[in-house]
């Protein structure tokens, strides 16, 4: 492992890290190829909207957000600048929150930290977390690793190729990505009371807001359910 990446760990790396890091890159197969499907859907959607090659591929690569980047293409298509922006930043909200989750797991310098922060993504997030609360930060980083080169890469092959709406509808890709994250939301689940809590509350909140608003701004407000994680698990103190 390279001296950089020693340094992304806290310092030296332990054969455990290695281990950890190796295992994460693993887990982040699954995930990773679920975001290679819809990354060929945005890159096919941003060439259709007359973004050319580089500059969606440049996007994938720097914001690494689905959620993100899909929410500033359609808002650009109809609104204005300013709206795409604050729409993707409130998008992006959640991650204010893991992050605060994840803060006490980082180790080492103010650099070291902000820079090991930035392999957080949903589905890292989820396999890096332990049964004690915490999170294995090298296995978090390499959850992320996979799944950045299949986002880039299915960028650029989605705005190459650019295949169609209905044939990826008629192959059920366009389905391959929300069930994935199903399934990691359902084991999740399954290791928490409280999790299971929030979830429900979630799609509680979510179903009454479609009937007064737009199904993004109905997602955005069924966020406001992790707020549970403030509270202690059973047999926690406040």
């Amino acid at each position: 492992m390279s001296r950089a990446a020693s340094s992304m760990f806290g310092g030296a790396a332990s054969g455990d890290r290695r281990a950890e890091f190796i295992d994460g890159m693993r887990l982040g197969i699954g995930p990773g190829s679920a975001a290679f499907v819809l990354a060929l859907s945005f890159g096919a959607e941003a060439q259709a909207r007359g973004w050319g090659f580089a500059l969606p591929v440049l996007f994938s690569m720097f914001a690494f957000s689905g959620s993100a980047q899909f929410t500033l293409l359609t808002t650009l298509a109809s609104g204005t600048a300013l709206a795409a922006i604050t729409s993707a930043t409130l998008i992006n909200a959640r991650y204010l929150v893991m992050s605060v989750a994840l803060n006490n797991s980082l180790q080492g310098s103010r650099l070291s930290r902000a820079l090991q922060a930035q392999a957080l993504v949903d589905a890292s997030f989820v396999v890096a977390h332990r049964n004690d609360g915490g999170f294995d930060v090298a296995r978090l980083i390499g959850a992320s690793v996979p799944q950045w080169l299949l986002w880039v890469s299915g960028t650029a092959i989605g705005a190459l190729t650019s295949p169609s709406p209905d044939l990826m509808h008629k192959l059920g890709i366009d389905v391959a990505f929300p069930a994935f994250f199903l399934l990691l939301a359902l084991d999740e689940l399954r290791r928490s009371r409280r999790a299971l809590v929030a979830g429900l509350l979630g799609g509680a909140i979510a179903g009454v807001l479609l009937f007064v608003t737009s199904p993004g701004y109905a997602l955005l407000g069924a966020t406001a359910a992790a707020l549970l994680g403030v509270l202690p698990e059973d047999g926690e103190t406040a």
